[in-house]
């Protein structure tokens, strides 16, 4: 059976929550299809250890301040996960959980998106998948004869599963320096942190709210013709969030080269110095979920679909919402999802219109 709304929102977490909140304010019919089985989107998989960069007034969705955590100044995401369950149940946002998107189609003057449960038509489509979905490996030489345990960020959770161990976290951003951080503070684990240049650290006063400030600064001044900022990359890296401050400042966080090469029990570096590891965490990022989206042949340049704000040029019945600034200045992030779903509520408002 083929279900037929006006608006289709794949992804159930944050900015698909954030489009909903705005798709309802613009009554709009709209469903949203979550491939989780519960609420919280990619909160309810990150480590155990893990807090936000900003406080919680700070870190908000549109129409409902996230309330603060007792005991805590940045909220872990746990209590990120229960204020998105609520957010969810506040706004009676139509969220079918367990849903896997599959394709999405052009259909005559529809969308079509097909999913294992069945198919939706729509004149109008929300992408908002995130990148959790899609961890990124680099192909490093030897990476198949190492013997040992690999895994990539998303699967790391908690130091006790490495005790007595040796581990290689791999990663120059934060969740490298978080979770290097977090081993060698809170595990019985030896850890070596190996990046492709020297980690760069930001002031220690500087959290989220800076970096959404230093944002969304930089996207009015493209926006405006003016000279490129820089950005939050201009700063730094590495947010310096209390548990990565201890591990540095007590002398546990100090970064090695990037090795050259695995062997089938450890790393080589380039000078043929080697090192028995037991495990390997590849903290070296993720790429937009968009799989779903290949049948309409839009990707651009680094695997990104060129957009005008959130619309795809190619498509103009899709928006892309939360992948990154291209698809909206730190709409990646809680508190800078709102207004990229807003003004995509808006533009699909005006198309419904026409």
């Amino acid at each position: 059976m083929t279900r037929t709304f006006q608006v289709v929102v794949i992804g159930g977490g944050q900015a698909g929550l954030a489009a909903g909140y705005h798709l309802r304010r613009q009554g709009i019919d709209f469903t949203i299809l979550g491939a989780d089985p519960a609420p919280g989107g990619a909160w309810q998989h990150m480590w155990d250890s893990l807090h936000l960069f900003s406080p919680a007034d700070y870190s908000s969705l549109p129409g409902r301040l996230m309330p603060t955590q007792p005991g805590e100044t940045y909220p872990d995401a746990g209590h990120v996960v229960d204020y998105l369950t609520d957010y969810e149940k506040r706004y009676d946002l139509p969220v079918q959980h367990g849903v896997q998107v599959e394709a999405v189609r052009r259909d005559g003057g529809r969308l079509l998106v097909e999913a294992d449960s069945g198919s939706w038509r729509a004149r109008a489509v929300i992408s908002a998948t995130g990148t959790w979905s899609r961890p990124f490996v680099p192909a490093v030489p030897g990476r198949g004869l190492f013997t040992g345990r690999q895994l990539h960020t998303v699967n790391y959770r908690s130091p006790r599963d490495f005790a007595g161990q040796h581990v290689v976290v791999v990663g120059g951003g934060n969740s490298g320096a978080q979770i290097a951080a977090d081993l060698a503070l809170h595990g019985d684990a030896t850890v070596t942190w190996a990046t492709r240049r020297p980690p760069r650290f930001l002031p220690d006063d500087i959290d989220g709210r800076i970096l959404f400030d230093v944002a969304t600064a930089r996207r009015r001044a493209l926006d405006a013709g003016r000279a490129d900022t820089g950005g939050v990359a201009s700063l730094g890296d590495i947010v310096a969030v209390p548990p990565v401050r201890a591990a540095r400042d007590a002398g546990l966080l100090r970064a090695q080269p990037m090795f050259s090469r695995l062997t089938a029990t450890g790393v080589q570096w380039a000078d043929g110095s080697r090192a028995e590891t037991d495990a390997i965490i590849w903290c070296t990022g993720l790429r937009p979920a968009l799989a779903h989206l290949a049948p309409l042949n839009l990707r651009g340049p680094r695997g990104h679909i060129p957009t005008d704000g959130t619309r795809a040029l190619g498509e103009p019945r899709l928006h892309l919402l939360g992948y990154g600034d291209w698809t909206g200045p730190a709409s990646a992030t809680l508190i800078g999802v709102g207004r990229p779903a807003r003004d995509a509520a808006a533009q699909i408002a005006q198309l419904l219109s026409s």
